[in-house]
């Protein structure tokens, strides 16, 4: 399934992995329905990345909650008017640092549960209602491929940190949706992979101090350094392109294996 041509649906796309992956894709033909919650951020994205794509009017914002079944099916129905879904890359997330006991206490229960609301169930929520919408598509090229659904887990789901306990449940979750969601669809010609980044240079990371950064750089073994938004993208492109991909968690991480 060659992206040119191909209509691709990304949340979190206002931002970081989300809009690299929005660019990318445009470039490469696609054409690409931008999620994300509404915000100024996301309109401003959504025309730098029609600015970078190959042809005019093939990107649409679509200002959506991935939690809300309503939003995520308008952002569908935006997506077919486009002629259909074909590939979904989900990178919508949140990630609060808190203590399973802190200095105020336990854990903030609500804050556990909205993690789990936005990671877990927003990325169940997108894939089930894609799937549905794929499902109804014609199969392409040789395999008879109906789509190819990414998401996007963390490092953090093998080796949590002090302070991630409700982000390394969220993602690892993701991670033990990916098989069986593979399995299942596999029958629809439809392939589901997750991507697990370690360290990238995202505004959530570039918003810490910078010896902190540059602190967290340097444990990466080779390069020592943060990650590329870019480089994500291009995992994604590869995996969208390669037919043989599914029911895999590929890490990148620049070798990192974290510690406490």
């Amino acid at each position: 399934m060659a992206l040119a041509s191909r209509v691709a649906m990304i949340t979190g796309a206002a931002s970081g992995l989300g809009r690299s992956t929005a660019m990318r894709f445009a470039a490469a033909g696609a054409r690409v329905v931008m999620l994300d919650l509404p915000s100024d951020a996301l309109e401003a994205a959504a025309e730098d990345v029609q600015r970078a794509a190959a042809s005019a009017g093939s990107v649409v914002a679509c200002g959506a909650d991935v939690t809300s079944a309503d939003d995520v099916s308008a952002a569908i129905k935006a997506a077919a008017d486009l002629g259909g879904v074909n590939a979904v890359v989900q990178c919508a997330g949140i990630a609060p640092p808190a203590k399973l006991v802190g200095k105020k206490g336990a854990h903030d229960l609500a804050l556990f549960e909205k993690v789990l609301r936005v990671n877990t169930v927003g990325t169940f929520n997108v894939m089930r209602l894609a799937a549905e919408a794929m499902q109804k598509g014609s199969g392409v090229g040789s395999t008879e491929e109906r789509g190819c659904i990414i998401n996007t887990a963390s490092i953090a789901a093998f080796e949590g940190q002090v302070g991630q306990c409700a982000y390394s449940a969220s993602k690892g979750a993701v991670v033990a949706l990916t098989l069986p969601a593979a399995r299942e669809l596999a029958r629809s010609g439809i392939r589901v992979n997750v991507i697990a980044p370690g360290l990238m240079g995202t505004p959530m990371m570039q918003g810490l101090p910078e010896k902190v950064q540059v602190d967290l750089a340097a444990t990466v073994p080779f390069p020592s350094r943060l990650g590329d938004p870019d480089w994500y993208a291009q995992l994604a492109e590869h995996i969208i392109n390669n037919p043989y991909i599914n029911g895999e968690v590929m890490r990148i991480d620049g070798g990192l294996r974290m510690s406490a």
